[in-house]
């Protein structure tokens, strides 16, 4: 048996109006290529850097985040390597003096939750992108993403499976996001993860294996996976090394040295590419063009002001606020935006719910703590079986809005629906004013156009029949015109009921109340 022993390095593009070290437009993916650089980015002789606050104060502010210690003092480094898309011939970068030491991540699971602890995060520059040919003779080159403000986030070997490797990413991409620093697309390469995996007799271990792995006097030989750009990737990666490495060690082939990997996705297997560098491969000293930072206290107050709650304290809110189920709270956290929309909705309930009916104000409380939880089950049931649908298949995002949210904001943005008409679409699915199956037209219509509910279901004649005399006529019509079916029914056959509820619901195009409805044929049958 063996322990796998997993480590992560994770590169997150801050997003940044301009570049790392000069003036650019950071957005350059969105442009032609090779249009937004300049004599410092594509590292022309003589050009010098300029430190970009806003990628400090935002990788002091993950730190923060990621509960580690921030240095009073830090300075930038060249690495110095060669390769196509560095054309100066190395890289500003940090080694000795990183902006963050140490920290801390807990990711949660179904059995426990697994505390994963980092080793730094620092800031460097990100390379140009080479686009190779499909016949491989040839690539070209893209200086756009060259200069690009890169953290680096670098964890200790705490990980032991495949699926905390994965969770830990996907909860760092959503903190990225809730923080609004990184779009933190992996597909987009936003979000770039090496993966470091090597394994460990179960003999070696001793009685606890996280401490047994953390105190080893040396750990064996690691191999980096790199070109690892999905959540999927990072973990079938790691599951296909494991195997190749316990087959190695029962084969006794031990790696001797440390390797470096390209993980296939098509073959879904890992490549050799090289033995790992060393530190001392890269040459690494101060850079020389920019001064040392020495961070002062009132700098890190004025960040921690930035600070936005986290997805994980998010998800506790939900569940003890709103009552909502661990998996509801998964799926309506999982996108910042759609948390948000959530809360402007469920902020919006309380006003629409009475607006429908005459209450005293001395009941009104008393009246909403009554249906409060009912209401908030509702608004996750329409956000994630419905709504979310619409804006999938329309390939559509909610847009994203801390304050000022008004009826015109939302309606120039892509989601044509506001928090305010959402909710009044829940008060009439909850008072009765109109049925799920005409809900789900109604909705159809707000997507499509921003309408208010209530118009379109006036327009439309929509709105549900509740009166019983009504109701009661359109039974006895069914019942008269259907004798066989009764028949069944009063002889057992419990599936006549939902046939006859259905032709009165299709008698009165779908406007009849069914509860009602069920009522009125239990009394006439």
């Amino acid at each position: 048996m063996f322990l796998p022993i997993i480590g992560l390095e994770i590169h997150i593009q801050l997003k940044t109006k301009s570049k790392m070290f000069c003036g650019c437009d950071n957005s350059g993916e969105n442009q032609p290529p090779n249009t937004t650089v300049c004599p410092v980015c594509m590292g022309f002789p003589g050009a010098l850097p300029v430190i970009n606050k806003q990628a400090v104060e935002w990788t002091i502010l993950m730190g923060m985040v990621l509960n580690g210690e921030i240095a009073k003092f830090s300075k930038f480094d060249r690495k110095n390597y060669f390769y196509p898309d560095l054309p100066k011939g190395y890289q500003i970068s940090q080694y000795d003096f990183p902006f963050v030491k140490n920290g801390y991540l807990i990711i949660s699971d179904s059995d426990s939750d697994k505390r994963i602890r980092l080793n730094r995060i620092h800031l460097e520059e990100d390379a140009a992108k080479l686009l190779h040919s499909q016949n491989k003779k040839y690539s070209l080159i893209d200086f756009n993403r060259s200069g690009t403000p890169l953290m680096e986030i670098v964890t200790e070997p705490d990980f032991r499976t495949p699926q905390d490797a994965k969770n830990f990413l996907q909860e760092l991409r959503l903190i990225a996001r809730y923080q609004n620093i990184s779009d933190a697309d992996m597909e987009k390469g936003h979000l770039r993860c090496d993966a470091n995996i090597s394994l460990i007799p179960s003999k070696e271990l001793k009685n606890n294996e996280i401490d047994a792995a953390k105190f080893l006097n040396k750990l064996y030989p690691k191999t980096e996976i790199k070109n690892l750009n999905s959540f999927k990737a990072v973990e079938r990666a790691l599951e296909y090394e494991i195997k190749r490495q316990t087959k190695l060690w029962k084969q006794g082939e031990i790696s001797k040295e440390q390797t470096t990997r390209g993980w296939d996705e098509n073959k879904e297997i890992t490549i050799e590419q090289r033995t790992k560098e060393e530190a001392h491969d890269y040459r690494y000293f101060p850079e020389p063009d920019l001064p040392p930072l020495y961070i002062e206290e009132k700098t890190l107050k004025k960040i921690r002001l930035q600070l936005r709650e986290l997805p994980q304290q998010k998800r506790i809110r939900f569940i003890k606020e709103y009552g909502f189920t661990i998996d509801e709270v998964k799926i309506l956290t999982e996108n910042r935006a759609l948390s948000y929309y959530t809360e402007q909705v469920i902020s919006e309930l309380k006003e629409w719910f009475f607006s429908f009916d005459k209450i005293k104000e001395k009941q009104k409380e008393k009246k909403w703590r009554e249906n409060r939880e009912k209401m908030h089950k509702l608004t996750a049931s329409w956000l994630i079986n419905k709504l979310t649908k619409h804006l999938s298949e329309a390939k559509i995002k909610i847009p994203t809005c801390l304050s000022g949210i008004d009826q015109t904001f939302w309606k120039e943005q892509s989601l044509k629906i506001s928090p305010e008409n959402f909710a009044e679409f829940l008060c009439l699915i909850y008072k009765n004013k109109i049925n799920q199956t005409n809900g789900q037209k109604v909705l159809e219509e707000m997507f499509r156009t921003g309408s208010d509910p209530s118009d379109i279901i006036k327009e439309q004649k929509l709105e549900q029949m509740s009166d019983e005399s009504e109701l009661e006529n359109l039974a006895k019509k069914i019942i008269k015109n259907n004798p066989k079916v009764v028949n069944e029914y009063k002889n057992g056959k419990e599936n006549a009921m939902q046939f006859l509820i259905g032709q009165i619901m299709k008698e009165s195009k779908g406007k009849a109340n069914p509860q009602i409805v069920i009522e009125i044929l239990k009394k006439k049958l």
